[in-house]
């Protein structure tokens, strides 16, 4: 009996040590594929910063689990992920539901959409101002205003041919020239004073036409303003709808590009925003479309600045964690990133980054 006793604590003790060593043993590391692009990841010097780092960091520590960053391009990202090589994928991945449809994703931490950067042309010359002068809409205006000083002057030469032939003569073409002359000299409120109706007709038509005159000079100066200085800030590409007559580039193998498919608008891809921001820059395209907090930081730290951005946001976008279909993370991740998105500490972040 006291030798099955022995055996017996013998064998508990052996268990419980074998049980201690099992909970000793530490955790291995998440694998997680970044993909580089600011302000989201940063990579400065081997160093990993940005939104969606920041952000990873936060929620780890609220997992308690230790992890390995894995640079990777997008496509990698998202293959590898589905194929179960990374625990979790971070950078801005927009949700989409082909995508969805191959791995999960967390819940979104980040609202965008899809902004077009087209050329400021907030540059002028001697010439540019010159053939504004003899545009179509210029020429318009001008036209219109001749028309109706001709209608007053006549009105006038009508009823003072008779009483005033010294002033307005009653030849139809010396007579119409005065009264032309009379009107554009009323309207501009030179007053020369050598041209004045004496009859009744003649003096109320001028009354009618000196306070006619006030909504004219308006009218024409708003005019003349927009056939200056409107198209100065015009490019090629005003809206979306622009957009598949124009050179247009974006992002290869990004929701972007996908997006500008499915619209048939074509689109010369890059490997690099910067690249096309510049190339945009120097005139070389009408439009750059891609996501909005990205063109903007992009724009902002590299000094773009004959680029701006359409105040129309094409295409709205959220960001999100992606994990393998059925990741057990899924769950407590999510938690982790809600309590992050929702703290001051991240608004702050947020403001740092893409400003105000």
């Amino acid at each position: 009996m006291s030798l099955r006793f022995g055996l017996a604590l013998l064998i508990m003790a052996l268990s419980s040590t074998f049980t201690l060593n099992a909970h000793a043993q530490p955790e291995e590391p998440l694998k997680v594929a970044v993909r580089v692009n600011a302000p989201f990841v940063i990579e400065k010097n081997g160093d990993y910063q940005g939104l969606a780092v920041t952000l990873w960091k936060d929620v780890a520590t609220q997992l308690e689990r230790p992890y390995e960053l894995h640079p990777v391009s997008l496509n990698n990202l998202l293959t590898g992920v589905e194929a179960g090589k990374y625990d979790i994928g971070i950078g801005a991945l927009t949700i989409t539901s082909q995508r969805e449809s191959v791995i999960d994703f967390s819940q979104p931490f980040h609202n965008a959409g899809l902004a077009v950067a087209v050329p400021s042309n907030n540059t002028s010359t001697w010439w540019a101002v010159t053939k504004r002068f003899v545009s179509f809409e210029f020429l318009k205006v001008i036209l219109v205003l001749s028309g109706v000083l001709f209608v007053a002057g006549a009105l006038v030469w009508f009823f003072e041919r008779k009483e005033n032939p010294e002033e307005f003569s009653e030849q139809p073409i010396n007579g119409l020239g005065s009264g032309f002359w009379w009107a554009a000299v009323t309207m501009t409120t030179v007053g020369y004073g050598d041209k004045s109706p004496r009859s009744l007709g003649g003096r109320a038509v001028s009354l009618i036409w000196m306070f006619t005159c006030v909504i004219i000079i308006s009218s024409f100066t708003a005019s003349i303003a927009s056939s200056l200085t409107v198209s100065q800030f015009q490019s090629k590409v005003s809206s979306a709808s622009d957009l598949p007559n124009a050179r247009v580039a974006t992002l290869g193998n990004s929701a972007t590009a996908a997006w500008l498919e499915q619209q048939n608008i074509g689109y010369e891809s890059f490997t690099d925003l910067n690249a096309a921001l510049k190339k945009l820059n120097a005139g070389q395209l009408d439009a750059v479309v891609y996501d909005e907090p990205i063109l903007r930081y992009s724009m902002r730290t590299n000094a773009l600045n004959n680029i701006r951005l359409l105040p129309e946001r094409v295409l709205p976008q959220d960001y999100g964690f992606v994990l393998p279909q059925g990741s057990e993370l899924w769950e407590p991740l999510n938690r982790a990133l809600l309590d992050t998105v929702q703290s001051a500490q991240w608004r702050s972040e947020l403001q740092r980054y893409l400003g105000q």
